[in-house]
């Protein structure tokens, strides 16, 4: 979503191997998609931007063939992670650095929304796409993605403490536990954000602050990135066992585990890490066409693309996060080695706006000091 990974990554790839985990594939550049687009000495057509965190990625193919259907090229600017690339899209509003922007998540959705950032639009085909993931009444904004931000653990190191892993996020409370959980600082962190808004969910506006009292007591870590947490300190993923971590639970993904088995040398048949599904907040992400755009006619095609069946399909292995469309399949490697989150915690985006940042105050105070 919205982690920039790292080098197993690509989970952003998105989660892309985004909050995933393996290293961001550049997007393809301009004089790519002209070379692929056609060699027949027609005009080369049209530029529409899209401006993105660090994390999005799609194949040179797909790209290639929507200048094919419309005439017009991709662009690909990348501005950080999402927090900060929404940030600069703010500062630069009604002079935007391109046309359209994606990746902008349910945590942070108000904060565009609010900012006057994005102007209105019906994508077509959103009929596709259900209800539950159309945040936004009045269509400023398309959702284009889902992940569920849930903790992962570390299959052998359970199995060889004969210790089951945890389910729920009471579970992670229990002294069986004691030390084994790292999370990432929501102030800083996407996937942070979302667990600390997942034990809101699930506790409500006051008992969410007992329960991380009990993390605390427990052993909980706090490091600031995904990339901290997943790679470094997470002794389940390729890159926490060359640098010893030595944690065996983690705040991730749902489709971390997915990335384990595609990226893993050997290739494993199975995927050595899990998900404790009862800790999971949906994340869901958008993409607005961008007020002040100077290609909106490109801008709404672009939109209207990231939810086409093509685009859809293609996303889940280059980002590492499902598809919205309801017509869109999930390849083998996600329906083999995936998870399915049948009941994921949720927030609306109005109490999100409300209650983010002084939560995340709130959780500074009694996590971190």
């Amino acid at each position: 979503m919205s982690t920039t990974p790292v080098s197993i990554k690509k989970a952003a790839a998105a989660a892309l191997v985004a909050a995933l985990g393996v290293t961001t594939l550049a997007a393809c550049g301009t004089e790519d998609v002209r070379e692929a687009a056609g060699k027949s000495g027609a005009p080369a057509p049209k530029t529409v931007t899209l401006v993105s965190h660090d994390s999005f990625n799609a194949s040179k193919e797909v790209l290639a063939e929507f200048t094919k259907q419309t005439g017009f090229t991709v662009k690909v600017l990348k501005s950080g992670d999402a927090g900060e690339a929404v940030n600069k899209e703010i500062l630069t509003k009604g002079s935007p650095q391109g046309d359209v922007f994606f990746g902008v998540d349910n945590t942070l959705l108000s904060r565009a929304l609010d900012n006057g950032i994005f102007v209105p639009y019906a994508a077509k085909g959103l009929d596709r796409v259900p209800a539950a993931y159309q945040l936004d009444k009045e269509q400023r904004v398309t959702p284009v993605d889902s992940g569920d931000i849930c903790v992962n653990y570390d299959k052998k190191y359970f199995a060889d403490k004969k210790l089951a892993p945890p389910v729920t996020f009471d579970d992670l409370a229990k002294p069986a536990y004691k030390d084994l959980l790292v999370v990432e600082n929501p102030e800083r962190s996407s996937p942070g954000l979302g667990f600390l808004l997942g034990t809101a969910a699930k506790y409500g506006d006051e008992g969410w602050q007992d329960y991380w009292t009990k993390l605390k007591a427990n052993g909980v870590k706090t490091v600031d990135s995904w990339e901290l947490a997943y790679n470094q300190e997470f002794s389940g993923s390729a890159g926490g066992k060359q640098a010893k971590g030595d944690r065996p639970l983690v705040v991730s993904y749902a489709s971390s585990p997915p990335v384990e088995v595609l990226y893993g040398e050997p290739q494993p048949k199975v995927a050595p890490t899990g998900v404790s599904t009862g800790t999971c907040f949906r994340q869901t992400e958008f993409a607005g066409l961008l007020n002040g755009a100077k290609n909106p006619e490109g801008g709404k095609a672009l939109i209207d693309f990231l939810i086409s069946k093509k685009f859809q399909e293609d996303m889940p292995l280059q980002m590492f996060v499902n598809p919205v469309a309801k017509d869109a399949a999930l390849p083998e490697l996600f329906t083999k080695h995936g998870v399915v989150v049948d009941k994921p915690e949720t927030m609306a985006p109005e109490k999100i706006a409300e209650k983010r940042d002084p939560w995340i105050q709130q959780w500074s105070s009694l996590v971190l000091k």
